[in-house]
């Protein structure tokens, strides 16, 4: 089973269902124009992952497309099963499942559904999509997990290709690499700000931080940051990569040396309803 070439560095589009359809083309078009091999997105509230994946992909014509957290509430294993090896069958090469437990809130208030133990509701779910039944004879696809503590690396590493971390600092790289093996695909996002005002900068990368605190306190306290609660100038630091291109590269630097096989850069702005083209443009001319 072979696993689509990500490059070194993708991006992430984390933002991407703020986007109206014509500047969601706009946007996949420039990431593919620029040169970056791979384009992940997430699944919240917005468009459904697999629709958004084959949109995506019949806009593009090399550029693989990651669902980087395509939520198992969302759908039911046998439908998700089937919708990738369509995707698989229609784009060979291209397409990578990822797929996540989603957050409690999205789960129980958002879908109305029960949220289970994260690490056995996967696993049953990866059960039912491996017994799904699919009429064309195409070879199982790969997929890559959602994963941030330790069971879910170890059932990454177990029950797919690889693991895709969200937002950590490098020290969790290291970490995973050690309990995925040597073989695993280990995708990580940086969360990234390119912006000439360090204010601004610093603000905005702060404001995301800790958006992304709640659920990642005791990995982080685990990686030593013992008073994470108090978002301190270097956990935004670990978590939010500010500078110029060549600070960002820096940072990707660090992650491939960890042990990430590919570093997707999830570049914040405050203007999320347009697609950060300049920024991706610097992004690339550094780190392509």
């Amino acid at each position: 089973m072979n696993t689509p070439d990500l490059g070194r560095v993708g991006i992430w589009a984390g933002d991407m269902d703020r986007l109206s359809a014509s500047a969601l083309r706009q946007a996949a078009a420039a990431v593919e124009d620029l040169g970056f091999p791979a384009l992940w997105f997430p699944e919240t509230t917005g468009r459904e992952a697999m629709a958004q994946a084959a949109l995506l992909l019949s806009i593009t014509r090399r550029t693989v497309v990651a669902t980087g957290t395509a939520a198992i509430y969302a759908r039911d294993a046998i439908t998700t099963a089937a919708a990738q090896r369509t995707l698989a069958e229609a784009f060979p090469g291209r397409f990578l499942l990822g797929l996540g437990v989603s957050h409690p809130s999205l789960v129980t208030e958002v879908r109305g559904h029960r949220f289970g133990p994260p690490v056995a509701t996967m696993r049953a779910y990866l059960d039912a999509m491996d017994s799904a039944p699919f009429g064309p004879p195409v070879p199982a696809p790969p997929r890559v997990l959602a994963a941030l503590g330790p069971k879910m690396l170890q059932l990454a590493a177990v029950r797919a290709q690889g693991a895709h971390p969200l937002g950590m600092p490098v020290e969790h790289t290291r970490r995973a690499r050690v309990l995925l093996g040597p073989r695993a695909l280990l995708a990580v996002t940086q969360l990234v700000v390119v912006d000439p005002s360090r204010a601004r900068a610093s603000e905005l990368a702060r404001a995301h931080a800790a958006a992304a605190l709640p659920n990642r306190l005791a990995l982080l306290r685990g990686l030593g940051f013992d008073d994470a609660e108090s978002l301190d100038g270097r956990l935004v630091d670990a978590l939010v990569a500010t500078g110029d291109p060549e600070d960002v590269a820096h940072r990707v630097a660090e992650h491939l040396e960890a042990g990430a096989d590919h570093v997707s850069l999830h570049v914040l702005t405050t203007t999320p309803d347009q697609p950060p083209l300049r920024q991706w443009h610097e992004l690339a001319t550094r780190l392509l």
